[in-house]
């Protein structure tokens, strides 16, 4: 009995010593003083900006790259037997990057073959820019956000060495390594806030040049299509 009383015992102080070390994130932001939870809440503003900002371009990204395998032929079917109209109502029917670049062609045909291909180069000047509409911001938050972190993290620091002065030396080792180990999450969040961002960046530029490829392989099968002989 007195043995399974003291293993009782034993494992009883086990699990008060496993809950006292238990530390939860919220606690961890909320232990770290005013500072900790300011930064904390900047870098949270900045993770929801980065992922509205990446689903919203992925979605928009996806949609612009859409087009009908059938369209370049409907369009050389309509060039080649001078129905320009029906080329242009078929262009403005299709809602996409390249159907806009190729109606800025069809209404510019008659005029001499460098006007037409400057007028598609300033309209996928254009359709790119919106394609890129607000990623630079993701590069922005994947930049500044482990810096945000690291700033919490110096503040702590000196908030830390700062007590430790005003003490004249005498300051509590746990209290100090507690302050330290809690101003070091403002540098995690803005690692993983950085990381997110700019893996979203990253992939939203390899989407979006893919597009753009699409959009130049079309237009020079659009230019091609008029130095071919009626």
């Amino acid at each position: 009995m007195i043995i399974f009383q003291e293993a009782a015992e034993g494992a009883e102080a086990i699990a008060s010593i496993s809950e006292e070390k238990t530390l939860s994130v919220m606690d961890l932001i909320v232990n770290g003083g005013t500072g900790s939870i300011v930064i904390i809440l900047v870098l949270f503003i900045l993770l929801f900006v980065a992922l509205y900002i990446y689903f919203e371009r992925v979605f928009a990204i996806k949609a612009a790259s859409k087009i009908d395998k059938n369209f370049m032929n409907q369009i050389r079917d309509h060039v080649m037997n001078g129905k320009l109209e029906a080329a242009r109502l078929l262009c403005a029917q299709t809602d996409s990057p390249v159907a806009r670049l190729i109606e800025k062609g069809v209404t510019r045909i008659g005029k001499p073959l460098d006007d037409i291909n400057t007028s598609i180069e300033n309209a996928g000047t254009l359709e790119v820019y919106k394609l890129e509409k607000n990623v630079s911001v993701l590069a922005t938050v994947a930049g500044a956000a482990p810096m945000i972190g690291f700033l919490g993290t110096v503040i702590g620091m000196i908030l830390a060495f700062h007590e430790m002065a005003s003490s004249g030396g005498q300051a509590e080792m746990g209290s100090l390594a507690s302050g330290i180990y809690t101003a070091m999450t403002t540098t995690v969040a803005g690692l993983v806030v950085g990381i997110i961002a700019y893996i979203g960046y990253n992939h939203l530029v390899n989407r979006t040049d893919k597009v753009v490829h699409q959009m130049e392989a079309n237009a020079m099968e659009f230019l091609d299509l008029l130095n071919e002989p009626l």
